[in-house]
């Protein structure tokens, strides 16, 4: 029996003694060292960068280049625009990017000015230049169709150059977009910017239709720049049935449509000068009802309300610009 407990004592004792042992070894010598070899099915990743976004280099921007490239180092924000233009087509041996002269086209060499942007180009469009020397390098190129008239207009007599209507530069030249239009032409018309306005007028500000819908701006054979050799055949362009020729002629209607109407606009029904009978009294001065002097005093129940209710005279006189009825003297049908 005392045998069996020293046994069972000894057997314990060793234990202790290899648990000790084992408490005592370092934890790094139980891991096992980090090696390079990639575990297989697990992609491995590079270090995240510890490089600002702001510092990280960026690619330069490509130099412009072909035509044009030395201009647009300086002036891309005040011509890039110019670049979706009929003058940037290159596949047309007209125009200024065709040739492959671009800028220098219009502006000459300017050979200093690339050198020392202080120095001006050789051709510059400014207010202070003469006119004549804005227009020439426009008409070098845009000299037939309509602008034939250009030279001795009205327009070129009075030192209007190319440039202070039209702006090649952009995109879009408000004075060839009919919404727009209008706008170019009141900077010097204003008095038909104020007729514009007015209660009766035809579309001009809202572009249906234009100032060139009557008026040839470069000039015309016709008076007023008018599109037509005379006012009457410019407004039968669109007023086609007052044209005639009728069995009985009104006369003012036939000599000028402004001796009653006023194109650009009026406070009476369809843009006459004035209301009838008033109009109309200006030339009928006969004897009978046409000489009568009337006013308010005609009103109902007076006698002579017919004549200052409604159309007035056109109450009855319906055919005013001219009838081919055979008893159409009166222009009463």
């Amino acid at each position: 029996m005392r045998s069996k407990q020293v046994t069972f004592r000894g057997c314990m004792a060793a234990v202790c003694a290899m648990w000790f042992a084992a408490a005592a070894i370092p934890t790094s010598a139980q891991t096992p060292a980090a090696t390079d070899t990639p575990t297989p099915g697990v992609t491995a990743q590079a270090p995240a960068s510890t490089t600002p976004p702001a510092a990280a280099a960026r690619p330069a921007a490509p130099a412009p280049t072909g035509p044009g490239g030395a201009c647009l180092k300086c002036h891309e924000d005040d011509i890039g625009g110019m670049l979706s233009t009929k003058h940037a087509v290159t596949g047309h041996g007209r125009t200024p990017w065709g040739t492959g002269k671009a800028c220098e086209s219009c502006h000459g060499e300017s050979t200093e000015h690339i050198r020392n942007t202080k120095v001006k180009p050789t051709v510059v469009f400014s207010k202070t230049t003469p006119a004549a020397e804005r227009s020439a390098p426009c008409l070098a190129c845009h000299q037939g169709g309509d602008r034939m008239h250009f030279a001795g207009s009205i327009h070129e007599r009075n030192d209007i150059a190319c440039n202070d209507c039209h702006k090649p530069h952009n995109a879009a030249d408000q004075v060839r977009v009919a919404q727009t239009q209008a706008g170019v032409c009141f900077d010097c018309h204003k008095d038909k910017r104020a007729a514009s306005l007015r209660a009766s007028t035809h579309p001009i500000r809202s572009g249906g239709m234009p100032c060139t819908s009557c008026h040839q701006p470069h000039g015309s054979v016709g008076e007023h720049n008018l599109i037509k050799t005379s006012v009457n055949d410019t407004c039968y362009t669109c007023h086609a049935d007052k044209r005639g020729p009728f069995l009985w002629e009104h006369p003012p209607a036939r000599e000028d449509c402004t001796n009653c109407h006023d194109p650009h606009g009026t406070n009476t029904a369809a843009m006459l000068n004035t209301r009838p009978p008033f109009l109309c009294q200006q030339c009928h001065q006969t004897p009978f009802h046409p000489s009568t002097n009337y006013s308010g005093n005609n009103l109902p129940p007076n006698l002579g309300a017919d004549k200052m209710l409604g159309s007035s005279c056109v109450n009855c006189h319906v055919k005013v610009h001219g009838s081919n009825h055979p008893a159409g003297a009166r222009f009463t049908r």
